[in-house]
């Protein structure tokens, strides 16, 4: 079992008798179902349906206050903070950045012999472990309670590579990107059944029509790892875009439509000259190119 402190992340607050109803109005899943030990994988979108930014909302104990923790990029905390302050109006809550305060540790690859601080199950992936706020410092601490191996972050980074799950910044643009495209339908990301939140309207056409032409697909190559943001090329035509990479999987942002239409003609898909072929996921539920 392997633990790792993530850099890339932050932690944001939402304190107040009334923050369970408000997020709900505003992100993409129905927080009534967030409970201690149970959190929610979702986002806060534009009103043109795309990706503000994406986190895990974890709740912690009513003995430990019942506040609501959103795990999310480190850089865009300041910005998710700013963006949900601006919805606050005569809502009785507080929202703050406590990124300076609190980190994120992944640990996976076994189960942990004990908690320490708001320890949480990935609600993404079941494979991918258990994550936990804490304070950075105390990162070889609580690996040890963990009972796990402190790792590097490069470590957690090929285990989430290699499961296929998208990362924003990387194998996908915050602002310019829908949720159907970054697979946070496939991922728990979208509770289709709940009320209205920003930006409902099209994510529910998209789901409702079926009509996402792109989205994000786990990749292999068995030669050296083109750079993150090559082109994915089909002969002379581009069909996506390289995302992060990693002891030879990757993800890759492919329009599914044209990626179906080369392996079709067997012309193989190729990104800075490597050849890549796409890896279908366990979790996939849309149609795959070269099914």
């Amino acid at each position: 079992m392997q633990a790792a402190l993530l850099p890339d992340r932050g932690v944001v607050k939402v304190t107040g008798n009334g923050a369970r109803a408000w997020l709900g109005n505003l992100v993409t899943i129905d927080m009534g179902r967030v409970a201690p030990g149970a959190p929610r994988f979702g986002a806060l979108l534009t009103p043109q349906g795309k990706i503000i930014a994406d986190f895990i909302v974890a709740e912690a104990e009513a003995a430990e206050s019942g506040d609501f923790f959103l795990d999310c990029p480190r850089a865009l905390a300041p910005e998710l903070t700013d963006r949900l302050n601006r919805y606050k109006l005569r809502a009785k809550v507080m929202v703050e950045d406590i990124s300076e305060v609190l980190g994120v540790m992944a640990v996976w690859g076994g189960t942990p012999t004990a908690h320490l601080g708001l320890t949480y199950p990935d609600p993404r992936l079941s494979a991918l472990g258990m994550r936990c706020m804490l304070a950075p410092p105390r990162a070889e601490e609580a690996a040890k309670t963990f009972g796990a191996t402190l790792a590097d972050a490069s470590a957690y980074e090929a285990h989430r590579i290699a499961l296929g799950v998208p990362r924003g910044g990387l194998d996908f643009i915050y602002g310019d990107a829908f949720p159907h495209e970054t697979d946070m339908d496939q991922l728990g990301g979208v509770d289709f059944d709940k009320g209205c939140y920003i930006g409902q309207e099209v994510v529910s056409r998209v789901e409702h029509r079926s009509t996402a032409r792109s989205r994000v697909v786990p990749i292999a190559y068995d030669d050296y790892a083109p750079d993150a943001g090559t082109p994915v090329m089909a002969g002379e035509k581009q069909v996506g875009t390289l995302g992060s990479t990693a002891q030879g999987r990757g993800l890759a942002l492919l329009r599914l439509d044209r990626a179906a239409d080369a392996l079709a003609q067997s012309v193989p898909l190729e990104a800075g000259g490597i050849p890549i072929r796409p890896v279908k996921p366990d979790w996939a539920r849309f149609a795959w190119p070269g099914d």
